[in-house]
Formats: C-alpha cells, sequence, structure tokens
C-alpha cells in the first residue's frame, strides 16, 4: 500500500490554468473524497494521479515514488469510472481477468486473483454470466472487481455511481465501504455528491476553481467550516444564509425580524456587513410566532423540511424530526440555539471566529 502526496499541482490547457497549485498528502490507508461543483477540478486532479492527464508543473508522488512523469501502468494504481465499459462479449470471470492476461500473467493466478476478487465482492455466483444478464450495480462490482485483480497501491474512483440509481447507490456505498475496510488500501474517490463524500471518506477535499478551500474529516467541515462556500456545500439540506449587520456588538438580523444575536466572535465595524448561517437541523419552528410564511412543506415521515420565507424575501428551509403538514400560507417563526449560528464577512465569505 501506498501513500499519494501532491506538491504544487498545476494543470494548464494552453493559457487557460484550472489547477492552481495544489498541496495535498493522502496517508496510507486513507479514504479520501474529492467534492466541489461542475468545473471545480476534481476529475481532472484525480486523472492527473492517474497520468491520464499531464502535469504542467509540480510533483506527484506515490509512495516514496515521483511518478510526475510516469506512464499510467507503472504508476501502481487501478481506476474505476463512471461508465462501466465491459466487454460484451466477455464473461464475468473474463472480463475481470482481462487485464492480467493482457500482461502475460499465467492462467492459474489469474483464476486465483479473479476468484478472491469475486468473494470480496460477492459475484462467485455471475462469473459465467456476461454483462446484459447483470443489473447495474453487479455491472459496476465487476468493473471494481477488474480493478482489484491488479493488486494495486492505489483506487481511483470517478463518479463510479452516478449512473446508478438512488436505491443502487446507497447499495454501492455500503459496498465501497465495506472493501476500503476490508482491503485496507489508499483510496481517492471523485464525486459531486456530498452525501457520498460525508459516508464514504476518512478526510475531504472541498474543491472550487482549481483550489482546494478546506480538507478535513467529514464532521469537522460540517461542525466547523473555514468559509461560506465549504459551509454551504456539506450538509443536506444546504445551510441557510441570511444577510445581517453589526449594530452595536451584536448582529441585525432583519431575516429574523430584525433579532439582534449577540455572537462570540470577533465583529468588524459598526454597521459593516456580516452573512449568519444557519443549518436546517438547528432550527425550530415556532407556531406562536409569524415572522415566516410557510411557502412548502415536505413531509417524510419522521422528518420533515418546511420551506419558509421571510419578512424581506429570504428563503429558508427548516427541518423538522416529527411528520407535519403545515399549510402554505401559515404564518410561524422560527427559534435557534445561539451556539448553532456561524457568522460570515460578507465581503471575503471567510468565517469569523
Amino acid at each position: 500500500m501506498s501513500g499519494v502526496n501532491l506538491r504544487n499541482v498545476v494543470k494548464k490547457y494552453g493559457q487557460a490554468q484550472v489547477i492552481h497549485g495544489v498541496d495535498l498528502t493522502v496517508t496510507d490507508g486513507e479514504f479520501v473524497v474529492f467534492v466541489g461543483p461542475s468545473g471545480c477540478g476534481k476529475s481532472t486532479l484525480l486523472r492527473m494521479i492517474a497520468g491520464l492527464e499531464e502535469t504542467t508543473a509540480g510533483r506527484i508522488e506515490i509512495g516514496s515514488r515521483d511518478v510526475t512523469k510516469v506512464d499510467p501502468s507503472e504508476r501502481g494504481i487501478a481506476m474505476v469510472f463512471q461508465t462501466y465499459a465491459l466487454y460484451p462479449h466477455m464473461t464475468v470471470e473474463e472480463n475481470m481477468g482481462f487485464g492480467l492476461k493482457m500482461n502475460g500473467v499465467a492462467k492459474a493466478e489469474i483464476s486465483q486473483k479473479v476468484s478472491n476478487a469475486a468473494s470480496i465482492l460477492r459475484l462467485e455466483d455471475y462469473l459465467k454470466r456476461k454483462p446484459k444478464a447483470l443489473s447495474g450495480g453487479q455491472r459496476q462490482r465487476v468493473a471494481i472487481g477488474r480493478a482489484i485483480v491488479r493488486g494495486p497501491e492505489v483506487f481511483l474512483f470517478d463518479e463510479p455511481l452516478s449512473n446508478l440509481d438512488a436505491e443502487l447507490r446507497v447499495e454501492m456505498r455500503v459496498e465501497i465501504a465495506r472493501l476500503h475496510k476490508e482491503l485496507g488500501v489508499t483510496m481517492i474517490y471523485v464525486t459531486h455528491d456530498q452525501v457520498e463524500a460525508m459516508t464514504l471518506a476518512d478526510k475531504i477535499v472541498v474543491l472550487r476553481a482549481g483550489l482546494i478551500e478546506q480538507v478535513g474529516a467529514p464532521l469537522d467541515l460540517y461542525r466547523d467550516p473555514d468559509n461560506k462556500f465549504v459551509a454551504g456545500f456539506i450538509g443536506s439540506p444546504a445551510m441557510n444564509f441570511l444577510a445581517a449587520s453589526v449594530h452595536d456588538g451584536t448582529v441585525l438580523v432583519p431575516g429574523l425580524g430584525h433579532a439582534k444575536v449577540s455572537l462570540p466572535v470577533n465583529l468588524p465595524p459598526n454597521g459593516s456587513p456580516v452573512t449568519l448561517g444557519l443549518r436546517p437541523q438547528h432550527l425550530t419552528l415556532d407556531h406562536a410566532g409569524s415572522t415566516h410564511r410557510v411557502e412548502l412543506t415536505e413531509a417524510l415521515g419522521g422528518t420533515s423540511y418546511v420551506y419558509l420565507t421571510g419578512p424581506s424575501g429570504e428563503r429558508m428551509t427548516v427541518e423538522a424530526h416529527e411528520d407535519i403538514k403545515i399549510a402554505t400560507g401559515t404564518k410561524v417563526g422560527v427559534t435557534f440555539p445561539v451556539e448553532a449560528a456561524i457568522l460570515f464577512d460578507t465581503k471575503t465569505e471567510i468565517r469569523l471566529r
């Protein structure tokens, strides 16, 4: 097994720079997830580690080796793509062992490695089937099995679940988490789905416009974001953001009925614009209040999402841990524990501490 180190890595396409001096350490056996919006550079960065994209500047190390200019086949990596890319005329067994066959590995060794991978992925009963006789989740497991038989130092996953339906995505998340625990190998995983990131990762890397915004354990990013972008990207439903201003040592929030909130942070000068962040899970409906109008209630059983409009048109989401259905147009208030509020500088979007 090996870790991965990126040292001031840069990627340019002509004059356009898409990765801006990224530094990152992935320790041996760690499960790291790259997340961010479309176009943030997460797949490009993964492909650079794989050697499928040239590195314009900087250094990529796998283990103790500098692999920046090394051919992909010699980097000790295996990559699982969004598309399964299975040969339709081959059986599961043949698909999984094809790469080894092309490299001249003995038949007995191929058979043993395919058998071991099939056991790990619970594919023993499907080895003689062809891809058309498999479900989407089973096909993706075959693609993962093809990577396992190579015995790589590092697994790379490029949005491997995005083609699956919701139920299969949940099933495959469990499979991949179990696989990581069983193999103990370094894995780097790209997704746009922050739920996948939160449930799979030892460490999340949040990217925006080719730069790392923050790196940390999933709950650390959720509880302690460094800026407004990370706070809004990590967590589902997304954090509510309300325009506010500093007023005599407190924070005046028009969207909460001009409430004044005292927070234990270093505030900018009086009158400065700030942004108050509140997670839907931390808000409580006040049925005696009348500051907000209910626009929609999504009753999901044990949890309900209530969508509100504030007095100045602000949109807010409240997560209620109960089975409720509030009629559209109903007036309510909201309350929250002050310690759950997070404050950001409106201009820089940096967290105020």
